[in-house]
């Protein structure tokens, strides 16, 4: 198993991840990694249907589940949604009547 940071065959077991795969640290750099790790993309279809569930007032759990992603990556993603929007109000005075 070669190190990905610096290609070294110098590493060895380092325990274990949260699901149970094994990881390995390579003794040259130092570097932690999980051999033939999973990465997950999410398609536009998907964040387009989590964008509309947001809006249904709809806990974060449930879209989670129906999204199939983790609570913990669809609350960062709502953080950091939520930096965007302004926080102030646009607010208009009505016009006096007579």
């Amino acid at each position: 198993m070669n190190c990905p940071r610096c290609g070294s065959a110098h590493t060895v077991k380092n325990g274990s991840i949260h699901n149970g795969k094994a990881k390995r640290m390579c003794k040259d750099c130092r570097r932690q990694f999980v051999p033939h790790a999973s990465k997950k993309v999410i398609s536009s279809q998907t964040w387009q249907l989590i964008n509309k569930l947001l809006l249904e007032r709809i806990p974060l759990a449930g879209i989670a589940r129906v999204a199939g992603i983790s609570e913990a990556y669809l609350q960062a993603y709502v953080n950091r949604k939520y930096e965007t929007v302004p926080r102030e109000v646009q607010v208009r005075t009505p016009k006096k009547v007579g």
